[in-house]
């Protein structure tokens, strides 16, 4: 996947220290990377949805928010011709293999675990972006995730 020098971001997530600390630690990573937040899914489709926004480059999916949860926002995502292509990257405390299998099949690109410092976010983060531009192919012997393996 050729991408651009600037890269737009959207990020949804219910929990506002969790938006301020993925925002600062794309901003470690790369300062080229513009994110753009949302609190809940249903502001995040509005969004996606509406032709006069640019359309990002990526989307990191909190799996578990209010209004419109990441599974939800992933469907519609999906179903949704000018969107289907966009990376997903589905992000959650937990991991429960079985909601990761079912989320791969609906068509996210990857599952992050959320870690547990802010180290292993930037290194987790960092490793997301990589993948995005290697053009999405598969990590081998991850089975689409990324987990912290410092927990």
């Amino acid at each position: 996947m050729n991408l651009p020098e600037q890269l737009l971001v959207y990020l949804a997530d219910d929990d506002e220290d969790d938006r301020l600390l993925f925002v600062e630690a794309f901003e470690n990573i790369q300062s080229s990377i513009q994110v753009v937040t949302f609190d809940n899914g249903v502001t995040l489709m509005d969004n996606l949805l509406n032709p006069s926004k640019p359309g990002p480059h990526a989307i990191y999916l909190d799996l578990n928010m209010p209004l419109m949860n990441g599974i939800e926002c992933l469907n519609d995502i999906k179903l949704e011709e000018k969107l289907r292509d966009i990376p997903v990257f589905i992000y959650s405390n937990n991991i429960d293999i079985s909601v990761v299998d079912e989320l791969q099949k609906k068509g996210a690109n990857l599952y992050i675990q959320k870690p547990n410092s802010y180290e292993k976010l930037i290194d987790v983060l960092h490793k997301s972006l990589k993948h995005l531009k290697s053009g999405n192919a598969p990590i081998p012997n991850h089975k689409f995730i990324l987990i912290d393996e410092y927990k």
